[in-house]
């Protein structure tokens, strides 16, 4: 295929996050050459991938579960920094060291079969984006959650008086000094933001939707293959994947342990509606709130995906390992089972070795200098 207007490569990458950087590790280890093999395109303005946008008292010494990108550890950082600052400069990095040329930002507004632009292209993908066409082979889908995050609707909600925001814009706990603060939701973003809200607040509410379940001890790994596996069965299933909380549970801390003794970590309830001064429970009982802050967690940003009919009746992608059921030119890397960073990682390395038997590559290509 020759077409004006649209660039040719072999694989395109959406997203430079901790996925889409394993991604393109791996591509350039069998052999594929960035910019001409393989292309990786990011939405956001600079390195970090949703780490970047994180508020600015998550510090690096406070983050849980941070896995090295394959190839290279982040080694000698400083706890107290913001986790953005660590994260960033070291994906920053990441990227120089193995010449990994990501393009950004550019927005992926859809992906779609070639034949759909009847250009007679044999078995190839159009990727549509902010900086123009490009033609691919394969796609591996790296795009997380950050660009979706989750709003729930409640009734009067859009007669509140007060301020309403998400955890993707919470910027630090002194932007709520002398409020009265309702935290909804149950997961670790959740606690974090009550546990520094509380201390400069008129008052605070935590609302989750179901009781939070604390889980005491370390997160073996025996435990985090059973959390995986139910995970994965979900997607098996065709299913949106779970929050990787509502399977491992919330790992109890000394200052969780302190926050509970003094009545900060008890939750009620899901409220029933918002009201013009705050939220209110069917037994009449309410609560006054200047702001409501949900922590209520995101959704798989994979809207772009929607031309090639992914989804099953159960609202999800099911997966093959990495590969989408329904198209094996595609893999989605960090969705499901593949969320946390060191799942990224793994399954990142099993999306190229998929796409290399794609692409008719039986033998290793000349391995790159990585």
């Amino acid at each position: 295929m020759n077409n004006p207007g649209v660039r040719e490569t072999e694989v395109v990458v959406i997203g430079a996050g901790q996925a889409g950087l394993s991604s393109a590790y791996h591509l350039r280890r069998a052999g594929y050459e960035p910019d001409r093999d393989f292309v990786v395109l990011d939405r956001s303005p600079r390195p970090g991938g949703a780490w970047q946008f994180r508020w600015p008292t998550l510090t690096y010494g406070k983050v849980h579960g941070m896995h090295a990108l394959p190839g290279m550890e982040l080694t000698g950082a400083d706890a107290s920094r913001p986790s953005s600052a660590v994260i960033g400069g070291y994906f920053a990095d990441y990227e120089r060291t193995f010449g990994l040329r990501v393009h950004r930002p550019v927005d992926v507004r859809a992906v779609r079969d070639a034949q759909d632009r009847r250009d007679g292209s044999d078995g190839r993908l159009t990727v549509e984006t902010s900086e123009g066409l490009w033609s691919a082979r394969a796609l591996i889908n790296a795009t997380g959650t950050w660009d979706r995050p989750f709003w729930p609707r409640y009734p009067g909600q859009s007669a509140f008086r007060g301020r309403q925001l998400h955890t993707a814009h919470y910027p630090g706990p002194q932007a709520f000094a002398g409020q009265r603060v309702v935290v909804v939701g149950g997961g670790t973003s959740a606690v974090q933001h009550l546990l520094e809200i509380a201390e400069v607040a008129a008052g605070t509410t935590w609302v989750t939707r179901r009781p939070p379940v604390f889980r005491e001890g370390p997160f073996d790994e025996e435990w985090g293959r059973a959390a995986v596996a139910r995970v994965e069965e979900r997607v098996r299933l065709g299913l949106p994947p779970q929050s990787v909380v509502s399977v491992t549970g919330l790992p109890m801390t000394e200052a969780m342990e302190r926050a509970r003794a003094a009545g900060v970590l008890v939750p009620r309830p899901a409220f029933d509606r918002v009201t013009p001064t705050g939220v209110a429970w069917a037994d009449g009982s309410t609560v006054d709130a200047d702001v409501i802050l949900w922590a209520t967690g995101f959704r798989a940003a994979v809207d772009h995906l929607a031309p090639l009919k992914l989804r099953e009746p159960g609202g999800g992608i099911r997966l093959e390992g990495t590969r989408a059921a329904r198209d094996p030119r595609v893999h989605l890397v960090g969705y499901g089972p593949s969320a946390s960073t060191i799942g990224a990682n793994r399954a990142g390395r099993a999306a190229v070795r998929e796409i290399r038997a794609l692409l008719g590559s039986s033998q290793p290509l000349v391995p790159a200098a990585v």
